[in-house]
């Protein structure tokens, strides 16, 4: 029945983390779920690993200079994993209808100007992905169009509990203003041991037999009307779906 609580198991596993390892213990379903409803689950085990490092950057004498009213970095291409993008969709179609009306107007402009400057049509039609160079090519032209995320409000993320994996693990130490043109000025990020982003990405590449398994962010209200689940892909009990991801974050391939 709805709003009856639901009965959840502990579950306890470890992750090397550096040289160190992240002892966990966790909270998850004991019936029926998918790895989209699992999400903040993931969230905050990401949250407890960049805490984590942070802490750590921090004792060595580089504190993370990001922080709210400070957006410079929500210009970038922001990948999205289809499970997150799910997510996110979900929660939109819960907004009321004017503010839902208004996110999407927000989208169809940062759309637009994109395809302005030729952006969009790069990101469906060219073959960007596979060469690293042209990667960085597509990640510093995007950026210098200089179109903020349809979610940034005063500078500030207006889906900071649900924003995406991506987001939450870019991390700088060097002077926020260096981030207005990562490409021209020196921006020290910090290095996370692995990016649980990288599973949600390998279990999307799986299903769409698509590499990326991530879409751009920008392009959700597009996705949306497809209605897709691919959380129902990955389904089961929750330790079998916690399991499932652990699986794909131990074989995800590296990515820069």
């Amino acid at each position: 029945m709805p709003g009856e609580p639901v009965e959840t198991v502990t579950v306890e596993f470890s992750l090397k983390v550096g040289e160190e390892r992240l002892n966990a213990r966790v909270d998850v379903p004991a019936g029926q779920t998918n790895v989209t409803e699992l999400l903040p689950i993931i969230q905050s085990l990401e949250n407890a690993i960049v805490r984590g490092v942070a802490e750590r950057t921090a004792g060595a004498g580089y504190p993370i200079s990001c922080k709210a009213g400070c957006g410079a970095c929500c210009r970038q291409l922001v990948p999205v994993s289809i499970f997150e993008a799910q997510g996110l969709s979900e929660w939109v179609r819960s907004l009321p209808i004017e503010e839902r009306k208004s996110l999407e107007e927000k989208f169809h402009r940062a759309l637009l100007t994109l395809k302005d400057t030729g952006i969009i049509d790069r990101l469906v039609h060219e073959d960007w992905f596979f060469d690293s160079e042209t990667a960085e090519r597509m990640a510093i032209d995007y950026f210098r169009v200089g179109v903020p995320c349809p979610f940034l409000v005063d500078e500030s993320c207006s889906i900071h509990p649900r924003r995406p994996l991506s987001c939450r693990e870019y991390l700088v130490t060097s002077p926020p203003e260096r981030c207005t043109d990562p490409a021209k000025h020196m921006v020290a990020g910090v290095e996370l041991p692995f990016k649980l982003s990288r599973a949600l990405y390998r279990m999307g590449s799986e299903l769409e037999h698509d590499r990326r398994g991530w879409i751009p962010l920008v392009f959700l209200f597009a996705w949306m009307k497809s209605g897709a689940e691919p959380g129902a892909a990955f389904s089961g009990t929750g330790p079998e779906v916690l399991h499932k991801f652990l699986e794909h974050l131990e074989t995800a391939p590296e990515q820069k």
